[in-house]
């Protein structure tokens, strides 16, 4: 069977975006790096251009996306919804973390949706002359956000756990790895992807007026306990149940995310020296790249690892 020929690719990335672009291309030599002029007019408004734009008529193109904070978003969108109409041939938008709605509960009339309107605003990308515009998102957070998406884009949702998968195999006790859910959406959401694992599940239970996390099903004791969610915020709940399997016995607890968000500084409450207490820390804290900005302030920060992305996104380019 002949082999089948690798798709050139040109990827766009935002400035944010730009390390984890390079490692990408360098994944393979179907990618090609193309750059945009991120600039801005006196008013503050973008004044961006598309260096070479007659290079790519014809051919695929890609986009590297960053949606940190509300602040960068616009001038993104502005060059994403630019590219298809330069006559190429496909286009994909890779979003590592699709940002909006992790903090949000529909509870109440008058509550605002706002993964919803970013899948719409999403949903309306132009389509390019092959066709509709391809969205790769990695373990988007809430799972029905991904039917929020219109039908003129094809949305593939990706997962970072094989990443962990190839760093647990690697780990001098990997033979005694038991994997914890901080709470049943977790396990909900990753379970089969690890069923090869001794698994435990947390819950929060209300005790009076505090949520306490307790151990609802497995036995961490004398267990290398690794912690799986899909992304951190302050990183409260993490803590409390490092705690929880520590006092049930844990021989150690590391954890394991595919976006570290960390607003506001909150992964320094993970640092090895800042730790309040010997006993409250992790072993190891594996994020992906999803988020830029987070990966160059935890730079050679223990307990901090960094698995990349790279592969799975020059592999997810090339479908």
């Amino acid at each position: 069977m002949a082999m089948r020929t690798k798709k050139q690719v040109n990827l766009f990335y935002c400035s944010e975006s730009e390390e984890l672009a390079r490692k990408v291309a360098d994944q393979s030599d179907a990618i090609q790096l193309r750059t945009i002029s991120w600039r801005n007019f006196d008013d503050g408004f973008p004044n961006l251009f598309i260096n070479n734009a007659h290079d790519i008529r014809g051919q695929h193109v890609a986009f590297l996306a960053s949606f940190s904070s509300p602040g960068v978003i616009f001038e993104q969108i502005s060059a994403i919804f630019a590219l298809p109409k330069l006559f190429i041939a496909s286009f994909t938008l890779v979003l590592p973390f699709f940002p909006t709605g992790s903090f949000e509960r529909m509870e109440e009339e008058g509550d605002v949706a706002t993964a919803f309107t970013m899948a719409r605003i999403l949903s309306m990308i132009p389509k390019s002359r092959g066709g509709p515009t391809s969205i790769v998102i990695y373990d988007i957070h809430a799972l029905q956000e991904r039917f929020y998406f219109g039908d003129d884009v094809l949305p593939c949702f990706e997962t970072g756990i094989p990443l962990l998968l190839q760093r647990l195999r690697k780990l001098p006790d990997a033979d005694n790895v038991t994997i914890a859910f901080p709470d049943d959406g977790a396990w909900k959401r990753f379970h089969k992807q690890l069923m090869h694992f001794p698994m435990i599940v947390c819950a929060k239970v209300r005790e009076g007026d505090k949520r306490i996390v307790r151990i609802k099903e497995g036995n961490p004791a004398g267990r290398h306990v690794v912690i799986v969610d899909d992304l951190v915020q302050s990183g409260g709940t993490l803590i409390e149940c490092q705690k929880v399997l520590t006092a049930h016995g844990a021989g150690k607890v590391s954890a394991y995310v595919t976006h570290g968000v960390f607003p506001k500084r909150s992964w320094e409450r993970f640092v090895h020296i800042k730790a309040e207490r010997s006993d409250h820390r992790f072993a190891n804290f594996w994020i992906t790249d999803s988020c830029p900005l987070t990966v160059k302030a935890i730079a050679n920060e223990a307990p901090f690892e960094v698995l990349s992305l790279a592969g799975s996104i020059a592999d997810a380019l090339q479908v």
